[in-house]
């Protein structure tokens, strides 16, 4: 069967087979039951406090040390391990740390003798090297080292090393006060001249002041212009600013307005637009469909009372051409019969014919007009200037009759307008 350990021990197996033992240190191993056997050591760091009292030192001054010492039995080493087995095997820690604690303490009281209580004292460091160098080289015959070994204390029942303390105490207080009277003494030396430093560097220190002053002075006048003219500068130019920006602002209002104006223009033109479409759609258009239609109920009236006035007036110049053909025809024979006259009275004179000319245009007036009397309507049609209407009619009865003359003047030959001229002047 298997057996194991931890690794702060080692276990032994001898019998069966195993010649010489087999030595295992923190781990397993396989048992035979009743052939072989097993046994266990302890590899564990053993603490001893090693007292040696009243040991005679090599002036043959009694003293007692007290030293603290960690030994182990080595279970890496193989040769170290076979020795403490065949010392201490089957020995429980307690026996061989008290195994351990013997020979250190004879190490230690043998080192001890060898020493004087001065060199112990003084030197504590060497005679713990001393004493771990010669435990650990008898000690590691045993399978034992010696880990570390340390001096805790000293003392004696005799107060020898109270009196070497005296002395050494009483040398100490002299030196300390020699030393502190030096000390006293280079203290004053030191505080006079620190004192003397203090007010040199305090006069100097304030003569440097002072002129740190002036100048911090005369700099902060200085700065203080330079800080008033750009003050005033800024001053200047902060109002040049401000007045830059008003105008800025100023240009920027009256772009405003232009663009506002112009933005209003746009607006009322399209609004006039849209007005003068919505008037174009609402009146416009109806009015001009009605004056179109007007003018052209107007035109067909005025067509229709043309034709039946042209009707008219056809009718009525066929009727007064055939009466002025008959007043023609009878001032014609008139005319031949005052011609029979004047031939059978031998002369006639030209006022006479004008006479009875003159007689007879009332006559041929009536007889123009006659036709008009049985008129019941006249449809008068105007073109071109002059009047309208009604008012129109005399002017045109007026034209028939100045047509007279030259009528006469192409029958009878005689120019009425002249002979009446004449007929004026010799009146005269």
């Amino acid at each position: 069967m298997f057996f194991t350990c931890g690794p702060n021990e080692a276990m032994v197996v001898s019998g069966f087979c195993r010649s010489p033992p087999v030595m295992v240190a923190g781990g397993r191993v396989l048992v035979v039951p009743c052939l072989q056997q097993i046994q266990r050591i302890s590899l564990n760091t053993l603490t001893l406090n090693v007292r040696s009292e009243k040991v005679y030192t090599r002036h043959g001054v009694p003293i007692s040390v007290t030293g603290i010492a960690q030994v182990k039995i080595q279970g890496q080493n193989k040769e170290m391990l076979a020795a403490a087995c065949q010392m201490f095997l089957g020995k429980s820690e307690s026996e061989i740390a008290q195994i351990a604690l013997e020979t250190l303490e004879g190490h230690q009281r043998a080192i001890m003798a060898h020493m004087t209580v001065e060199e112990i004292y003084k030197d504590r460091q060497k005679f713990s090297e001393q004493v771990f160098n010669v435990a650990s080289s008898d000690l590691v015959n045993m399978g034992i080292s010696v880990v570390s070994y340390t001096l805790k204390d000293i003392h004696d029942d005799q107060d020898y090393l109270h009196s070497l303390g005296k002395g050494r105490t009483a040398q100490v207080q002299r030196d300390a006060r020699v030393g502190e009277a030096e000390a006293k003494r280079d203290a004053g030396i030191r505080e006079a001249r620190a004192r003397q430093e203090q007010v040199s560097a305090q006069l100097l220190s304030e003569t440097a002041m002072a002129q740190a002053q002036r100048d911090f002075q005369v700099q902060q006048a200085l700065c203080d212009a330079a800080v008033n003219a750009r003050k005033a500068q800024a001053d200047l130019a902060y109002q040049l600013q401000v007045a830059k920006t008003k105008q800025q602002i100023e240009e920027q209002r009256a772009q405003v307005l232009v663009v506002e104006r112009a933005q209003q223009a746009q607006l009322q033109e399209h609004e006039i637009g849209r007005r003068e479409r919505e008037l174009e759609a609402t009146v416009r258009k109806p009015a001009e469909a009605e004056r179109y239609r007007l003018e052209r109920l107007a035109e067909a009236e005025r067509l229709q009372m043309m034709m039946q006035a042209e009707a008219e007036a056809e009718a009525m110049k066929v009727t007064g051409a055939a009466r002025a053909a008959a007043v023609a025809a009878r001032a014609r024979a008139e005319a031949a019969q005052t011609a029979a006259k004047a031939e059978a009275f031998g002369q006639y004179q030209e006022a006479a014919v004008v006479d009875m000319v003159l007689q007879r245009l009332p006559q041929v007036a009536e007889a123009v007009a006659q036709p008009l009397l049985g008129t019941r309507r006249v449809t008068v049609v105007a073109g071109g200037s002059g009047d309208i209407g009604v008012s129109r009619l005399p002017g045109e009865i007026l034209d028939v009759v100045t047509r007279l003359p030259a009528a006469v003047e192409a029958l009878t030959g005689v120019n009425v307008t002249q002979a009446a001229q004449k007929k004026s002047e010799c009146q005269g």
